[in-house]
């Protein structure tokens, strides 16, 4: 049969890192292209035990439907511990749970976005966020990510520039794929020309929870006072992706809308996922948990950086000291193929992720990303090895 796609998904392209993760799912590759949390990093015994509790006292709860906007319990406790944590919640906003933070970017653009619509994006940035608003024929406006976060000045030529930008999308805390976290004071200009040009911000914060270097800073959400700003958390890093919880935090008047678009794609967030992540708040430790999180990806990521030094700076790649998160941007000297590079990396059996495939406009890149969450330190110090040794023979 000949397949008529719709216009939505006609220009969506394979995700690269999927794609990649086909070749690092040979035992014999080490993978330094995937996202996953360390499996160490797993409360698995917390969540053994929650399951088992719920499933004996409250079996109903579990199996039967939700409503829209999430278990009422985990809300009411969420509200604070967003509050508490991030304050990043006003008197004005409203709360959901989310089937990931993934859904949060989906309702976003669904809610907001007309087809041509501008959404203007951190250039690199996530590609599942991008791939979302490219399936809403939206119009992706690439901003250069610095060392401090977007640069303010090109972004406020891009709002300039494009009179039906509707959105702003940020990663400010140890963004992905570049790792790098805005500074405050852009924090505050990014809110400033948003406000000035009128557009709506997506503060996407999944990271947020793991620095382990420095000061944290505060969230836009945390002064954002015309209700401008929509929040995106997640748990998949800090308790497990597989479940599938996030949360949104929007002003009530745009919630009604969003909510509205939940129903019509998933009608509420799975309950059981919902209730262990609510009991994990409520009843286990949780700050004790993060601690223990930070310390396992701190050891990692300095191992790192200490490997990058080491084998693979001495060759002309560069690459941005991270203050947390999970990601790694290594930037390749000019004049070189970054995709041969990439390509023929795996050939020597190590993956990494080309950087274009982060970019919300064609164009060049000269980066690849690295993740070293993933991979034991055994594999991170080999892999980064046979990194060095070949970046030493392709360069020369």
């Amino acid at each position: 049969m000949d397949y008529k796609f719709s216009s939505k998904v006609l220009a969506l392209k394979p995700n690269a890192i999927r794609e990649i993760l086909k070749s690092a799912s040979d035992k014999d590759v080490i993978s330094l292209s995937a996202g996953n949390p360390a499996p160490d990093a797993f409360p698995i015994r917390a969540i053994r035990e929650i399951s088992e509790r719920i499933l004996k006292e409250t079996p109903v709860s579990v199996l039967q439907y939700g409503v829209s906007e999430g278990y009422a319990p985990f809300i009411a406790e969420l509200k604070q511990f967003v509050k508490e944590r991030y304050g990043a919640i006003n008197y004005d906003d409203e709360l959901i749970v989310v089937s990931g933070a993934q859904q949060v970017m989906d309702i976003s653009a669904k809610t907001f976005l007309n087809e041509g619509d501008v959404i203007i994006c951190e250039s690199p940035s996530f590609v599942g966020s991008l791939n979302t608003f490219r399936s809403y024929n939206a119009e992706l406006v690439g901003v250069p990510v610095e060392q401090d976060g977007m640069n303010m000045e090109m972004l406020e030529k891009a709002l300039k520039k494009n009179k039906n930008a509707k959105m702003i999308y940020t990663i400010p805390n140890f963004q992905n794929p570049s790792g790098t976290t805005m500074s405050l004071q852009k924090r505050k200009q990014l809110y400033d020309l948003a406000q000035k040009y009128d557009v709506m911000i997506i503060e996407d914060n999944p990271y947020g929870d793991l620095r382990y270097f420095g000061e944290s800073i505060p969230c836009i959400k945390s002064f954002d006072t015309d209700g401008r700003v929509i929040y995106s958390g997640s748990f998949s890093k800090v308790v497990a992706p597989g479940i599938r919880v996030g949360f949104m935090v929007a002003n009530e008047n745009a919630m009604k809308k969003m909510i509205i678009c939940k129903q019509g794609q998933d009608v509420h967030t799975t309950m059981w996922s919902q209730m262990i992540c609510y009991e994990f708040l409520k009843n286990y430790d949780f700050e004790a948990h993060v601690e223990n999180l930070c310390g396992i990806y701190r050891k990692k990521a300095s191992l790192c950086m200490e490997l990058l030094d080491r084998y693979v700076v001495p060759t002309g790649i560069t690459y941005r000291k991270i203050d947390g998160g999970l990601f790694i941007w290594c930037d390749m000297p000019k004049g070189h193929d970054m995709m041969s590079f990439c390509r023929e990396l795996t050939k020597r059996k190590v993956c990494v992720v080309p950087g274009n495939a982060f970019l919300p406009q064609d164009g060049e890149c000269n980066s690849f990303r690295i993740n070293f969450s993933t991979p034991t330190d055994e594999q991170l110090i080999k892999g980064i090895e046979i990194m060095g040794d070949f970046a030493k023979e392709y360069f020369r």
